[in-house]
């Protein structure tokens, strides 16, 4: 027999009796699932017998449960008759698991919810902050210590990385900086040639470009490029155990992993936020040439006029504080890799978003410190 068979005993006596047979499996229940769904109590007990049942699984067990469940709770009595050792065995199973949990959690407020988990992200933000300062505070330590002690610094490795972080970011770093360039012109003229003042324009885009949009792009390129490196690399490190290995033998990280690329960031990222406000200008004065007919001579010769050299070096000064922000910010995420390949791939983002954050916190500290120092 496939299938499972019903036989209801409904005569009109004192008593119900429900014959099952075949197999009350999963296979072969289907047939008898919406009969039996269909039996109501009528105020006469249920006798369910299972003597001609050959096969009993979990199905089964819990289609027998239900069915004397249900009218038990109308008030009715029920009964099994003819069920194997396996098969009551399994019913009283299904049985004891139906019933609901005892002390069933409250349902969580959504208010206290959301405050709970505020509090946990500014708890760990703060311990955050607080990892970090003391990497920095000992990254700087370190370097001090192999500038003034003669300590030995990896030279070969510092060399690596300004491969790596300058000279390799050339061409994406000049490339952005000259559409930009060619964007703040643009814009800039749509709205001063309402009044006739196209030649401020020559006026925007030096003042912006040196003072603040060239290192500051510059440094989100190099947060987004080489600090997710940084922690990608020295995460897959810690991973590996080959940080822990290394500092088994008497090795530093610190020397060998973030001394080079904190040295490499300082140097690159100033010589790049240079070449990539001479790009940004020289993309703005090659829009000014073709569309507003200002000559490259002329282009030039304003842009010497209206920038005062404290706009150059104000964009130099800022440049290796922002390489030291984005290099401290992706070594250290690469150290608090731990577990698993997933936390690399957290670690990485955690060192873009937060160097992106702090290079604009810092770069709007530097605005309003040199505005009040009254470099305008």
């Amino acid at each position: 027999m496939d299938t499972a068979t019903l036989d209801l005993d409904d005569a009109g006596t004192g008593e119900r009796i429900l014959r099952l047979a075949g197999p009350l499996t999963i296979a072969g229940i289907g047939p008898i699932a919406a009969q039996i769904d269909g039996l109501r109590p009528d105020g006469r007990p249920l006798a369910i017998d299972l003597g001609k049942v050959e096969h009993f699984d979990t199905i089964g067990a819990w289609l027998v449960h239900r069915l004397s469940r249900d009218w038990e709770a109308a008030g009715q009595k029920v009964r099994v008759d003819g069920a194997s050792p396996d098969a009551q065995r399994l019913i009283d199973e299904v049985a004891a698991n139906d019933a609901p949990p005892a002390d069933m959690p409250p349902a969580p407020n959504r208010v206290a919810r959301q405050l709970e988990l505020i509090g946990r992200g500014l708890v760990g933000s703060v311990h955050t902050l607080g990892a970090f300062l003391g990497f920095l505070g000992m990254t700087l330590v370190t370097l001090f210590q192999s500038l003034f002690e003669r300590r030995p610094l990896r030279w070969n490795a510092v060399v690596h990385q300004l491969e790596v972080v300058g000279v390799n970011a050339l061409g994406i770093v000049g490339l952005l900086s000259f559409l930009v360039g060619i964007v703040v012109a643009q814009q800039g003229a749509v709205q001063l040639q309402q009044f006739g003042a196209d030649v401020f324009v020559v006026n925007l885009i030096g003042r912006s470009v040196f003072r603040e949009l060239g290192i500051l792009l510059t440094a989100i390129m190099v947060a987004g490029r080489s600090g997710s490196a940084f922690a990608a690399q020295i995460g897959s490190m810690k991973l590996n155990q080959e940080i822990d290995a290394m500092a088994s033998i008497g090795m530093s990280p610190i020397e060998v992993l973030v001394l080079p690329r904190l040295i490499a960031m300082m140097v690159m990222l100033t010589l790049l936020g240079f070449y990539g406000s001479m790009m940004a200008v020289l993309g703005g004065g090659l829009f000014c040439w073709v569309s507003l007919g200002i000559p490259p001579v002329s282009f030039v010769e304003r842009i010497r006029d209206v920038v005062p050299l404290s706009d150059l070096v104000i964009g130099t000064l800022k440049a290796p504080v922002f390489g030291v922000i984005i290099a401290v910010t992706g070594c250290f995420q690469g150290m608090q890799v731990t577990g698993n390949a997933e936390s690399v791939g957290l670690r990485t983002t955690a060192a873009v978003v937060q160097s992106i954050f702090l290079v604009i916190v810092l770069d709007a500290f530097f605005a309003v410190f040199f505005t009040a120092l009254g470099f305008i």
